[in-house]
């Protein structure tokens, strides 16, 4: 049952109950019935416009495989500078990443939240960016130090708890 009909259920049901408009409840449950109509009617009219956008989507991505398959072709892709795809003078066609190539250790350094007292920017630092003792502040320009080497235990432990 779509929305648009349930509505217009729940208002038979009301009209059978002949509700007294003219006491508060009624008043209440009046009103409450005509924004809810309203709600159901712009839900309804949001869900055509979806179907669509949805429709237009569907059309526009088959559009553009028949322009890829026209200018790249059904089997081959070049990309137009090199021969780096170009499954004709390649023999092995599984095409396979190692993890050895790369080095994914680079982004584990652990982050660090500043706020600038200037601005009140939030700042994510890494340890090489503390060591180096100072750095500007990106959205003001404010120099910003850090002095961690006089900081004790109890320091930190003193600031997270502020948080």
């Amino acid at each position: 049952m779509k929305l648009t009909e349930k509505m217009s259920y729940l208002k038979g049901l009301m009209d059978g109950l002949e509700i007294d408009c003219s006491t508060k409840e009624g008043k209440i449950l009046n009103q409450m019935s005509e924004l809810l109509s309203d709600i159901v009617l712009y839900v309804d009219d949001l869900q055509s416009q979806i179907d669509e956008l949805t429709e237009l989507c569907e059309d526009l991505d088959e559009d553009l495989g028949e322009v890829e398959t026209e200018i790249f072709g059904d089997d081959d892709f070049k990309c137009g500078e090199c021969d780096c795809f170009n499954d004709e003078d390649d023999d092995d066609d599984d095409f396979e990443l190692d993890d050895e190539d790369y080095d994914f250790d680079e982004d584990d350094d652990e982050l660090y939240e500043i706020n600038c007292p200037t601005c009140g920017d939030t700042i994510l630092l890494n340890e090489d960016m503390i060591e180096e003792g100072s750095m500007n502040c990106p959205n003001c320009n404010e120099l910003l130090e850090f002095d961690y080497e006089n900081l004790t235990i109890e320091d930190f432990e003193s600031a997270k708890s502020e948080e």
